[in-house]
């Protein structure tokens, strides 16, 4: 039998996230990880460094053929993120 305080480990993390105001930044660290899932391994395999700043994605890529691409992808991209994250993460994509 649960006690009236009793928390199931998923509510527990989700509110020390909101009380150490660290939510976004673990939000923003899950899209880093999941670039792969986002885009696919090739372009994955493409992407030199990638990083959030500000709302912005910043992804260095070393095609300039696999950039072009993102870049007819970036509203794409954007809507995959939104829906993962349920949050406005990343409101602009850079390609350096």
């Amino acid at each position: 039998m649960r006690k009236t305080n009793d928390k199931f480990l998923k509510e527990a993390i989700e509110q020390m996230l909101q009380v150490y105001k660290i939510k976004r930044r673990y939000d923003e660290t899950g899209v880093m990880a999941h670039w792969a899932d986002l885009v696919g391994k090739y372009v994955a395999n493409r992407t030199r460094e990638i990083f959030i700043s500000n709302k912005k994605l910043f992804v260095r890529i070393e095609s300039s053929v696999v950039r072009n691409e993102l870049m007819i992808m970036l509203i794409v991209i954007i809507y995959k993120i939104y829906e993962e994250a349920k949050e406005v993460l990343v409101e602009e994509i850079i390609f350096l």
